[in-house]
C-alpha cells in the first residue's frame, strides 16, 4: 500500500540538485504524496511553486519559530494571502522553540498567535512545532479550541501532554525519532496514541530513522517509521498505513 508522508520540506535546499528524481521516484517507492510545511516567506514562495509543478506534493505556508524575530505585519499579510494558493492545505509550521531561542520568546508567542488567527480566518489547519516550550504552545493552542485544529508535528512527548493536545483537536504525528536506539520514551508514547489521532512523517531532510542515519532522509523512508509505528501497536503495517493515510486526508481535506 502506497503510504503518505505528512511532513517533507522538500523544498530546503538538500534536494535542490536532485529534487525531480526525488518526487518522480514517489511511484516505485510506494509514496502517496507528501505535505510540504514552509519556515519563512521565501520557503513559502518556493513551496508554492512546487506544488504546482509537482502532483503528488501539497504545501504548507507559514514562518517558524526560528525565522520570527523581524516579521513584520506585512509579512504576516503575505503568509495570509500566500494561503488562497493552489494545493495550499495548512498554515505551518508555526509554534514555539525554547532550546535554540533564536527568536525572542515574546515575539515568538506574538507571531504564533497571530499566525493562528490566520488559520482561524482562513478555516485552514496548522503545523504545529514545539520544542522545550510545551507548556506555552498548549496555553496558545487551547484560546483557539474550536476555532482551530490541527498536528503536533514531530511529536516526542509525553502521552499525558499528546492527550490534552488531542482533546484540543489535534493529531499527533510521529517521524523517524521512534526507530533511534535511545527514543525508549517515544516509543511508550506512541503506544498511546489512538489511530484515529496518529500520522507518520520523515521531516526530510532531518531525522533519517534506523537503519539508514547518517544519509539525508527522503519521503521513501517514512515506511521505517511506520513499521516501527505498526509493530509498536502490534498491527498490520498496511492498516496502520490506512489510518494514517485518511488521517492526512482528513486533516487536510485532501481528497484525490
Amino acid at each position: 500500500m502506497k503510504i503518505v508522508d505528512s511532513h517533507c520540506h522538500i523544498d530546503d535546499e538538500k534536494f535542490d540538485q536532485d529534487r525531480e528524481k526525488v518526487i518522480s521516484n514517489f511511484e516505485d517507492d510506494g509514496i502517496d504524496f507528501i505535505v510540504d510545511p514552509a519556515s519563512d516567506i521565501s520557503s513559502s514562495e518556493k513551496i508554492i511553486e512546487i506544488v504546482k509543478k509537482y502532483d503528488r506534493v501539497y504545501g504548507a505556508v507559514g514562518i517558524h519559530p526560528h525565522e520570527v524575530e523581524d516579521v513584520t505585519d506585512e509579512d504576516l499579510k503575505k503568509v495570509y494571502e500566500m494561503s488562497f494558493s493552489e494545493k495550499i492545505v495548512a498554515i505551518g509550521e508555526i509554534g514555539l522553540d525554547y532550546y535554540y531561542d533564536n527568536s525572542p520568546r515574546e515575539k515568538q508567542k506574538e507571531i504564533f498567535r497571530k499566525q493562528l488567527e490566520i488559520a482561524e480566518k482562513r478555516n485552514l489547519p496548522v503545523i504545529i512545532h514545539t520544542r522545550d516550550a510545551m507548556g506555552d504552545t498548549y496555553d496558545i493552542l487551547s484560546e483557539f479550541k474550536g476555532k482551530v485544529k490541527g498536528v503536533m508535528h514531530c511529536y516526542t512527548g509525553s502521552s499525558e501532554m499528546a492527550k490534552r493536545f488531542m482533546e484540543l483537536g489535534y493529531y499527533i504525528s510521529i517521524s523517524g525519532t521512534v526507530t533511534f536506539k535511545n527514543a525508549v520514551n517515544v516509543r511508550e508514547m506512541v503506544k498511546t496514541i489512538p489511530l484515529d489521532n496518529l500520522l507518520v512523517e520523515t521531516d526530510s531532510p532531518y531525522l533519517t530513522p534506523e537503519p539508514n542515519r547518517g544519509k539525508r532522509n527522503e519521503p521513501k523512508y517514512v515506511r521505517f517509521t511506520a513499521e516501527k509505528v505498526a509493530e509498536l501497536k502490534e498491527m498490520e503495517l498496511n492498516d496502520l498505513i490506512y489510518n494514517t493515510n485518511s488521517n492526512v486526508r482528513n486533516l487536510f481535506s485532501i481528497e484525490d
